[in-house]
């Protein structure tokens, strides 16, 4: 029984196991199964990285941990009603996170901004 290829639907010829007839088809197919579907979705995750490239430097400035002015974060563009997870300290403070970089909300329109230690077991 001849197989199509999942792409453009031509026969495939060669080992049994293929599922496209070529590089290109593969990469068309595996590209569009990977891209973001809607234009929310990549306007989050624009916002998401966005965001995360804000943290990183300024953690990085801080030499791992670091205190700024909300002011600070806007000046930079950065979203807070965009996250991605949470975490809540035995404490009961809430860190606010994209991906491994989050934020501490503190008095006075500060924040304490942290780099998530990998190491940490939950």
């Amino acid at each position: 029984m001849a197989k199509e290829c999942l792409e453009c639907r031509e026969l495939i010829k060669g080992r049994v196991d293929k599922k496209f007839c070529s590089d290109m088809c593969r990469n068309a197919y595996n590209n569009k199964q990977n891209s973001d579907s809607t234009n929310y979705m990549r306007s989050v995750n624009n916002i998401l990285r966005k965001n995360r490239r804000i943290l990183l430097e300024k953690v990085e400035q801080g030499k791992g941990k670091a205190n700024v002015h909300k002011e600070k974060l806007h000046e930079k563009g950065f979203n807070f009603n965009h996250i991605t997870h949470t975490y809540k300290t035995q404490k009961g403070a809430v860190y606010y996170f994209c991906y491994e970089y989050g934020y501490l909300p503190l008095e006075k329109d500060f924040y304490f901004l942290v780099k998530w230690d990998s190491d940490r077991t939950e």
